[in-house]
This record gives structure tokens, sequence and C-alpha cells, in this order.
């Protein structure tokens, strides 16, 4: 459901605009620059809590009484259930408290670095950290998977282009989004999971950004006479842009072994 791919995504929200389902290329350039956290503290959390969370911080990042998968859904880019195979029960059922925080030297560089270009240095440093923490190992296959395709709506393109000097900006609660400057990468990366159906781009606008602010009524709400339209339906009516239902080949990620983390 697109609520929990919200919640999953506060860490990177819209800054990910890589195309959703294919992992993010890593250059030689930045794959060189990566270095592992300098501090990472991985601790059960026993409280009991329905409260969780997810931060991203200017060294790092933390996840607050989070399960696992979490972890390797961030790590991975996973976006629905039917990207990955073979993940282990616990990984859903056992919270953790994770802080992960780089040098003083890393911090400084990564203020230099736009946000996706620090998404795609962090993604194997989160990798690295399931490797040595859980002793994490996995292979991708592809696989046809049920998708959104993402087109322009028959009655035309109803959100305003950006100027040119706008910069991003994103207000988000349950069931309403209030968004500037951003492009349709992030708009797909924020709405993977609708469905249970990763978003593909179709729509051809490239890297055009856009202003918006989109309502609807998320599945698990009970319906009501003055409620908001169905996800799709606001799609259509308050964007211009419309889901279609199909198939896609899309790379499926395959656990070969992982345990829990080991202590500090």
């Amino acid at each position: 459901m697109v609520g929990a791919c919200w919640l999953l995504l506060v860490i990177t929200a819209f800054a990910q605009e890589t195309t959703a389902g294919a992992p993010a290329k890593v250059t030689q350039d930045a794959a060189d620059k990566v270095h592992d956290y300098e501090i990472v503290s991985i601790k059960p959390n026993k409280s009991g809590s329905d409260s969780m969370g997810a931060h991203g911080l200017p060294d790092g990042f933390e996840l607050i009484n989070a399960p696992l998968f979490w972890m390797v859904s961030d790590a991975y880019e996973i976006k629905i259930g039917g990207q990955v195979s073979g993940l282990p029960s616990w990984t859903r059922t056992e919270n953790y408290d994770i802080v992960a925080k780089v040098d003083a030297d890393t911090a400084e560089r990564w203020k230099k670095l736009s946000r996706k270009e620090r998404s795609t240095e962090e993604l194997l440093m989160k990798r690295s950290i399931l490797a040595d923490r859980c002793q994490f190992r996995a292979h991708q296959e592809t696989k046809d998977l049920p998708v959104y395709e993402l087109v322009i709506a028959k009655g035309g393109l109803k959100m305003k282009e950006a100027t040119p000097s706008e910069a991003p900006m994103e207000m988000m609660s349950d069931g309403h989004v209030t968004a500037n400057a951003m492009t349709i990468g992030a708009i797909v990366a924020g709405f993977a999971g609708t469905d249970g159906r990763i978003l593909v781009d179709k729509t051809g606008l490239g890297d055009k950004k856009f202003d918006f602010e989109l309502e609807w009524t998320p599945y698990d709400r009970p319906a009501a006479d003055d409620a908001a339209p169905s996800l799709l339906t606001a799609f259509e009516e308050q964007l211009g842009l419309k889901l279609v239902p199909a198939k896609s080949p899309m790379n499926v990620l395959i656990i070969d072994h992982m345990e829990r983390p080991s202590p500090n």
C-alpha cells in the first residue's frame, strides 16, 4: 500500500529518481569514494511500541523500532513484496534501533553532493552493513511483475510546470501531498508500491519539474460520502496522469543467506 511506501521513503523521499524496480547505477567514481560508516549501532528494540521511525541525518541515518526488512528494502531499492524472495520471517517481526554515521570528512564532502549522488553512495554502504553484521548474501533474477504504467491521461496534464529557479519541496500526510518542483521520476519513486505494483514512467516528460497538490482516500480508510477519490482516480482528475495495469520485467532480489545482526 502506498501509505507504507511513504513511511519507508522518509529517509530519501523524492530523492532517488532512478527507475523504480531497477537498482541505481553506481559509477566507478562513486564506488571509489564510498567508505563504510564510521559508527554502526544495531540493537534489538523490545519496547513493544507501535511507533516506528526512519530519519536521514547530515552524517548518516537512523531507524527506530524498525524491522530489518526495512533496511534490506532501502539498501536494495525494494518497492513491492514481489521484488524480494527468501527473507527470513524474523526480519518482519523483530524490531531494531539502528544508527549509522560517517566520519567528519565524509559528512563534509556529502554537503557538496546532490541528494541523488549521496543516496547512490549510501546504497553501497547500507549493503555493507548487511553483509558485515547479518552475513547477508543475495543475487538478482529478472521476473515479470505487475506494474502500473504511468501515462498522460486523455484530458491532458493538469500539473503546473515549475519555474527554473524553484526549489524542490514536499509536504506529506496520510492521503495528501503538496509538492513543488518535482520530477515524474520523483512521483514514480514516491508512489511505488501502489496496489502492490511498481510504477513505470511512460509519460515522456523526462526531467521536467512540476508543482502539484494531490488528495486521495487511502485504501485502509473507511469510505464516506464526502471522502476524497481513490488514488487512481485522484491521479487522473488532479494531476492528469493515468495508471494503466501491465506487466514488465523487473529485478527480483533472491536472499541466499541472512542472520540476525551481530551484537555491537
